[in-house]
């Protein structure tokens, strides 16, 4: 039984990982690149801060995932047991992400990404 509920989670997981490697080489495009690129492409940061010679560029991104409700569920017939047992209501996610791209000498350096929707 676990072997099987391992494996089916496998593609799940693997499509997670494709998520996040898309997204690295998309945000590696603009490394080695004018900040002026990374603007014309990502649009005005949400936030910056500078230190030490270099600017972090912040970009924020957050959605909403509504997760459905679980059905209750009634071992046998529902009168017999004083009615349904379990079942769970709908749940709301915030999902987000954070990319902050390191500027030094007009030229980006680097890139953090945090959150929990970045892959």
């Amino acid at each position: 039984m676990r072997r099987r509920v391992l494996l089916g989670l496998m593609p799940l997981l693997a499509g997670c990982v494709d998520q996040l490697a898309q997204r690295e080489a998309f945000l590696n495009r603009f490394v080695g690149h004018p900040d002026s690129d990374l603007v014309q492409q990502l649009g005005v940061p949400a936030r910056t801060y500078q230190t030490d010679g270099v600017t972090y560029l912040a970009y924020d991104e957050s959605r909403v995932q509504l997760v459905p409700a679980a059905p209750p569920y009634a071992p046998g017939p529902w009168w017999a047991y004083g009615g349904y047992g379990g079942g769970f209501p709908p749940q709301v996610v915030n999902l987000t992400c954070e990319t902050t791209f390191a500027v030094a000498g007009g030229v980006v350096k680097s890139f953090t990404l945090r959150g929990n929707a970045c892959g």
